[in-house]
C-alpha cells in the first residue's frame, strides 16, 4: 500500500499535470492541507517528493513553486528512455541467463496478440494490453543485468508517457471505424516490433535487439510529434490523456 505522503504526491502531481496549477503558481501547504483534508506532515513530505521528481521547485523564502514539465521536456525525456531500452534489449541479448526471463516476454505477447485479434478497442482491452506491454519492457529492464539501466527509467517514470510499458492512444481512436482500423494497425506494428525483439534476445543477437527497440520507442515519439503538428497548443495534460499507462491518473 502507498503511504499518505506518496498518495497526496501523486494527487498533486496529477492536478500539476491537469493544469489545475500554472507554471511558478506558489503552492501553500494550508491550503493544500484544506483541500485534501490532511494534516501538514504529509503535505510536506508530498513536495518534498515532487521537489526531488523536479514537478517543483524551492521559491523566494519558503514554500514551492510549480515548474511543470513543457511538451518539449517530456518528448526529451521519452528519447532519453529509449535509448535506455535499447541499451537494456542489446545487454540482455548478451547475458547468458537470458533464457529464464524469455517465457514471461513470451506470456506477455501472448496477451497482447490475442486482444488485437478480437478487431476492437474498449478501455478494459487498453487496460490490459498495457499491463501485457508493462510487462514485456519491464521484464527487459530486469534481466539486461544493469541495475542502473532500471534505476535511472525510475527516476522518470513519474511523468507522462514514461511509466514503463506506457502506450499512446489517439482518443478518437473509439470514435469511427476508421479511427479503430488505424489503432489496430498500430497496435499491430507495435506487435511485430514486439516479435522481433524477442526472437533477436532469444538468439543472442544484441545488434538486432538494440536496433528493434529503438525503433519501436521512435514510434511513440513520432506520435506524439503527430499530434503537436496537427494541434499547436498541445499540452502536457493532452499527453496525459494519451498515454494508456495514465488511465488511472
Amino acid at each position: 500500500m502507498k503511504s499518505v505522503d506518496t498518495e497526496l504526491a501523486l494527487k498533486i502531481r496529477k492536478d500539476i499535470f491537469h493544469g489545475v496549477y500554472a507554471k511558478e503558481e506558489r503552492l501553500s501547504e494550508l491550503q493544500l492541507c484544506e483541500t485534501h483534508q490532511v494534516s501538514r506532515t504529509p503535505v510536506r513530505l508530498a513536495l518534498r517528493l515532487l521537489e526531488q521528481e523536479g514537478i517543483i521547485c524551492r521559491g523566494e523564502g519558503r514554500g514551492y513553486m510549480v515548474q511543470s514539465p513543457s511538451v518539449a521536456d517530456i518528448l526529451q525525456a521519452v528519447e532519453v528512455r529509449g535509448n535506455l531500452e535499447s541499451l537494456a534489449a542489446r545487454l540482455m541479448a548478451q547475458s547468458p541467463d537470458r533464457f529464464k526471463f524469455l517465457p514471461e516476454m513470451a506470456n506477455a505477447m501472448e496477451t497482447y496478440t490475442k486482444f488485437i485479434g478480437l478487431g476492437r478497442i474498449d478501455e478494459p482491452m487498453i487496460r490490459q494490453m498495457q499491463k501485457a506491454n508493462e510487462i514485456f519492457h519491464t521484464t527487459i529492464l530486469n534481466g539486461c543485468g544493469n541495475d542502473y539501466v532500471g534505476y535511472t527509467c525510475k527516476r522518470i517514470c513519474h511523468l507522462p508517457m514514461l511509466a514503463t510499458g506506457s502506450m499512446v492512444f489517439d482518443r478518437a481512436v473509439m470514435d469511427s471505424p476508421e479511427n479503430m482500423e488505424r489503432g489496430l494497425f498500430r497496435l499491430r506494428l507495435g506487435s511485430a516490433q514486439h516479435q522481433v525483439i524477442f526472437e533477436a534476445i532469444e538468439k543472442g543477437d544484441p545488434v538486432r535487439a538494440e536496433g528493434m527497440m529503438r525503433e519501436h520507442s521512435h514510434t511513440m515519439i513520432e506520435y506524439i510529434q503527430t499530434f503537436e503538428k496537427r494541434n499547436e497548443s498541445l499540452t502536457v495534460a493532452d499527453l496525459v490523456a494519451y498515454s494508456a499507462a495514465d488511465i488511472n491518473q
